[in-house]
């Protein structure tokens, strides 16, 4: 009867000691996180063996519902309220003014995103509130908070591996010798059309225009009908040091285009021909004039793939153009005659063809801005 006594008075010992306690902690005395205290499972085989008992409901539930409660009164502020004014200021300056390449330098902004905010506040005005950044499509609560944070406090990244200019220019030329350019002719061949723009060194385009080519693609691939429509595009091109010529992205295993490639190739092949100077040894230290340019590395610069095609270029130049006179520091500058000239080329459902122009001018843009990323 002796054991049975012992235990009886344990078990009353332990809890007049543990009278008043919630479960297995000692309650805070100031509104702190419960402190752990020890409780014991005596063990049914061996009296004198116990095991300790950690309180982990208790714990977690009180955690729980302190960090719920901070949660919820942050998600329930609005985003102005989360930003000294100051911060607002700065936030919404860069927003209102930036072009698409500055606004793609912010972390979750590069691709379709800064050509929302740009198109969102043309048509709607500039940013008067943070909250009205959600409006912009692609946009949302927190990713809208990860955008203003990178503006903020953006974080300069020192590239590992720069851009190679052979992703994208072809054949491989030396990197000084396209910076010491001081202007370059964009190229784009189209079915019935060629296309161009002259642009220089400060980003201003100097001529823009194509001409229509009446025998591509009419029967056969008649050599010198195409000579002839090629040769009345060179007699119009102005001089530059490089000529960039477009390098289209059909494929070869695509057999219902063939056709269209086979065309491409042999108008290619002839402004090659035709635009580089003969008179030039392959091995001497003359830099080519004549380059390709990859038509997707284009569309990828400026957000226009759809998987492994390229949608039409015509809504971002638009944009371009009414910057140009928008901004004080447009990302490429167009005279006045020639934003005259092509100002309804390139509206909705215009008949005018105007996608070889388009897509004349991105290129000379992309040329020279990856050239910049790529020598950074």
């Amino acid at each position: 009867m002796m054991w049975v006594a012992r235990r009886f008075l344990s078990t009353v010992a332990q809890r007049s000691q543990y009278a008043g306690q919630s479960g297995l902690f000692r309650r805070p005395q100031h509104g702190s996180l419960p402190e752990l205290e020890l409780r014991y499972l005596q063990c049914t085989c061996c009296w004198r063996s116990r095991v300790p008992v950690a309180g982990f409901e208790t714990l977690n539930a009180t955690i729980s519902s302190n960090s719920t409660s901070e949660h919820c009164k942050e998600d329930t502020r609005s985003l102005d309220e989360c930003y000294t004014s100051e911060q607002r200021d700065t936030i919404l300056q860069l927003l209102n003014n930036a072009t698409p390449s500055e606004l793609a330098g912010v972390k979750l902004l590069r691709g379709r995103k800064s050509i929302n905010i740009v198109e969102y506040r043309t048509k709607n005005g500039p940013f008067k509130t943070l909250e009205s950044v959600v409006n912009v499509p692609l946009l949302k609560h927190k990713s809208a908070v990860v955008v203003f944070n990178s503006i903020l406090n953006p974080v300069k990244k020192e590239r590992k591996v720069r851009i190679q200019l052979a992703k994208f220019i072809r054949p491989e030329v030396d990197k000084s010798w396209l910076e010491d350019a001081s202007s370059i002719v964009s190229i784009v061949c189209g079915t019935n059309k060629i296309a161009w723009a002259h642009v220089d060194r400060g980003m201003t385009v100097l001529e823009w225009q194509q001409l229509d080519c009446p025998n591509f693609l009419r029967g056969t691939y008649l050599a010198s009908a195409y000579l002839n429509d090629v040769s009345a595009v060179l007699a119009h091109l102005p001089s530059a040091d490089f000529y960039i010529i477009e390098k289209s992205s059909i494929s070869v295993q695509n057999t219902a285009l063939f056709p269209i490639m086979a065309h491409m190739r042999a108008v290619e092949a002839m402004l090659f021909a035709l635009l580089e100077p003969r008179n030039s040894p392959p091995d001497s230290n003359i830099p080519p004039r004549v380059l390709n340019m990859m038509r997707t590395a284009v569309g990828r610069h400026f957000g226009l793939m759809v998987g492994e095609s390229r949608t039409s270029g015509a809504q971002t130049v638009r944009q371009l153009m009414t910057e140009s006179v928008t901004q004080k520091l447009p990302r490429i500058n167009f005279p006045p005659e020639l934003l005259l000239k092509h100002s309804n080329s390139f509206q909705m459902g215009s008949k005018r063809g105007g996608e070889e122009l388009c897509d004349a001018l991105l290129q000379a843009v992309a040329f020279y801005e990856l050239l910049s990323e790529a020598s950074g």
